[in-house]
């Protein structure tokens, strides 16, 4: 990082309304500790219980994990510390993590609608496309692809100069905030970024809408109410899960960046980076039959072992 007049950054997060402090610390609280036990429960699920060994809930390992680490990197900042402040290298830390996995989240949700799309639409290719192996290397790319653009755009951001004002309208380190404190010329690290934001986030939006076009097509195709309700019923909660991620990021980054609607931002902001880790296992658990009969041997097996104890 170059030499700065400035070492750190100063949260100003929702000072707008300090009456709603306590109940907004409490909220987060509440949140960030359902987040965790909830992914975590679902991690563990899909490991232990054999039927679950399947692509599609290795996908959603995989969501679950993400959303542990996307939720940590934010939250817990808000929720430990009292002052306000964050170091330039932290905030470029913290800003890593976050960007990094939002772009993995774009991937694997993506990744989920075409395992679904062959599942209900293609029945006969499934198991020659979705194999373990394919599966794996479908991950790996996500994890890895996604770790490079937030490479990229870190190492330019390290290329900026701060020397004041250094309060970040905010509650967290993300991009636009962040750059517009810079001193320095940030017009071609604009260009880029929007390109790489646009390589990673726009191929995987338009598979998730054409694999979900397709199979509401599949699903209206078939006779019977019972067999359009179960198939609807594999994928409706995913499809809730992609609806609340995309159109809350959308809200966010193409809303003008006017001061009226700067608090609106953060609201919408909240959505995607709080409550989205939130509602995927809430979804996934209550709304998935097998989710729930792996919950309830796990609840039985422990009951059974505590009770000879």
């Amino acid at each position: 990082i170059n030499q700065t007049s400035i070492t750190e950054f100063v949260f100003l997060e929702f000072r707008t309304v300090p009456e709603l402090q306590i109940f907004l610390f409490l909220l987060f609280l509440v949140i960030y500790n359902t987040t965790m036990a909830g992914n975590i429960l679902i991690m563990v699920l899909v490991v232990i219980d054999r039927h679950l060994h399947t692509p599609m809930y290795f996908f959603l390992g995989n969501l679950s994990c993400l959303e542990t680490c996307y939720t940590s990197t934010i939250l817990p900042k808000i929720l430990l510390t009292r002052d306000r402040t964050i170091s330039i290298s932290g905030c470029l830390t913290q800003y890593y993590f976050f960007g990094f996995l939002a772009v993995a989240e774009c991937y694997l949700l993506a990744m989920m609608s075409y395992d679904r799309y062959l599942a209900i639409c293609k029945p006969l290719h499934y198991a020659t496309r979705m194999n373990s192996r394919s599966c794996l290397q479908l991950a790996a790319g996500t994890w890895i692809s996604s770790s490079l653009v937030a490479d990229i755009t870190v190492y330019l951001m390290q290329q900026l100069t701060f020397c004041g004002p250094n309060e970040i309208d905010h509650f967290f380190c993300d991009f636009i905030p962040v750059i517009k404190l810079s001193c320095s010329d940030t017009g071609m690290m604009e260009l880029v970024t929007t390109m790489l934001a646009a390589v990673c986030t726009l191929p995987p939006f338009l598979l998730t809408l054409a694999t979900y076009f397709s199979i509401i097509s599949a699903i209206l195709r078939i006779p019977s109410t019972t067999g359009k309700r179960k198939a609807f019923s594999t994928c409706s909660s995913h499809l809730t899960v992609v609806s609340i991620f995309y159109g809350t990021i959308m809200v966010v980054y193409m809303l003008p960046k006017t001061d009226t609607l700067r608090d609106l931002n953060k609201v919408f902001s909240i959505f995607y980076t709080v409550l989205t880790p939130l509602v995927n296992p809430l979804i996934y658990s209550l709304r998935n039959k097998e989710v729930n009969e792996a919950l309830g041997k796990v609840v039985i097996h422990a009951t059974f072992y505590t009770g000879h104890f």
